[in-house]
């Protein structure tokens, strides 16, 4: 087959990082793969892969009819089978773009909910079963799980990390927690803020220290939270990398992981212990007693809104005080990683959503259902704007406890 994967951004981030790396292992499998995107970091991680990229204007609405026509034109000039865009913005411009076409559409939402106005008999791929049983029951096309997968051999544990430690001065004699994540409001920033205050709080009797791995537009707030956790500790005690193209040696070099999504995966590849983070004091260490409820509800968790500060603080503890334990749920998570979150599997699976996919259309009918649907968001996110309410992920910024409004 010939495929044309779209990406929704090209900055450093999981959704992203996932469909250069399951474009790749497509490839791999004997399939002609092209990505087509915006300019930005992953770029390069596209050409290193040796895998044709097309560019397309950064400075564009979402989703943009001028996209969907260039999309539309490569399908004609090359002949493509699929456009898969991931989000929902690639993937309302994909079906635009293959309408009246022999090829076909996929789409993938690895938010934490699906809009309501993607075309419902287009094929649609979510990462939590219990996001996939919502979606299924409420569209009559066809909704799979592939849950965000991880290259399970270049994420291994013994990967380099000597320059790393060497250029951001991380000495011996700690235990070092680690996040890597955009610096942004929705969905992160809680927990950050909340991981350096558990850290200027305990470093003074612990020796704990935190690396903060990432960019965006948060982080002026969390440069600031940090001077203060590190005043408060007396030592540098939380360390801002910035963002990281290859973030690999910030996972190496932690003893312990904070993170959620895709990022969890990866620590859990390189065999660290993970305490997934969410919202609202929402904070699990990863054991083979709570993995049950991050296999349903992705690696994500919305709490009661208190006590996440006492909730991460005992947490971290007890990984401090027990190396023992803090090996055998790494070993745990390496294995649980390579047996059911490999990059390879996310592969062949999703091969054969897209040979279903060759046989699906989206009608006249739902494609104005979409129109409508899109129309009265657009309105509803104008309002917010002028309000000051609008959220900048939208749909990463609800969860299933909130969906977003029909």
């Amino acid at each position: 087959m010939k495929i044309l994967v779209y990406p929704h951004a090209m900055e450093v981030g999981g959704s992203q990082l996932n469909a250069i790396e399951l474009a790749g292992a497509v490839r791999d499998l004997g399939h002609r793969v092209t990505v087509v995107s915006e300019d930005g970091p992953l770029v390069e991680r596209v050409r290193t892969m040796d895998l044709p990229h097309v560019a397309i204007p950064r400075g564009r609405r979402r989703p943009s009819a001028s996209v969907a026509r260039t999309l539309r034109r490569l399908v004609r000039a090359e002949a493509f089978d699929i456009v898969h865009g991931h989000e929902w913005p690639p993937g309302l411009e994909a079906a635009a773009a293959v309408a009246g076409t022999p090829a076909a559409a996929v789409c993938t939402v690895m938010s934490m909910a699906v809009a309501p106005f993607i075309p419902r008999s287009m094929s649609l791929v979510v990462g939590t079963a219990a996001l996939r049983e919502h979606s299924a029951a409420r569209r009559p096309g066809p909704v799979h799980l592939i849950e965000p997968p991880v290259d399970v051999e270049a994420n291994a544990p013994g990967h380099p990390t000597a320059d790393f430690r060497a250029g951001f001065g991380l000495g011996d004699g700690f235990v070092t927690l680690a996040t890597v994540c955009r610096l942004v409001p929705e969905l992160k920033l809680e927990g950050i803020l909340t991981a350096i205050d558990v850290v200027g709080a305990l470093a003074s009797e612990l020796p704990l220290r935190l690396v903060v791995v990432g960019d965006g537009s948060a982080r002026g707030r969390v440069e600031e939270r940090a001077a203060k956790a590190n005043a408060q500790a007396g030592r540098q005690a939380v360390v801002l990398t910035g963002e990281l193209l290859d973030p690999r040696p910030a996972y190496a070099a932690a003893d312990v992981v904070l993170g959620m999504g895709g990022s969890a995966l990866r620590a859990l590849a390189f065999g660290r212990p993970l305490v997934v983070q969410g919202e609202k004091g929402f904070w699990e260490l990863l054991t083979p007693q709570s993995k049950a409820l991050f296999l349903r509800q992705g690696w994500y968790g919305v709490g009661d809104g208190t006590g996440g500060f006492e909730r991460l603080s005992a947490i971290v503890r007890g990984l401090v005080a027990d190396p023992a334990g803090r090996e055998r749920l790494g070993a745990f998570g390496r294995e649980l990683a390579v047996d059911r979150f490999s990059l390879q599997h996310a592969a062949t699976v999703q091969e054969a959503i897209y040979r279903e996919a060759r046989e699906l259309r989206v009608s006249a009918t739902d494609g104005v259902r979409t129109a409508l649907g899109l129309g009265a968001y657009k309105v509803r996110r104008k309002y917010e704007r002028i309000r000051g309410t609008r959220a900048t992920d939208d749909f990463n910024a609800v969860t299933l406890a909130q969906p977003p409004r029909t």
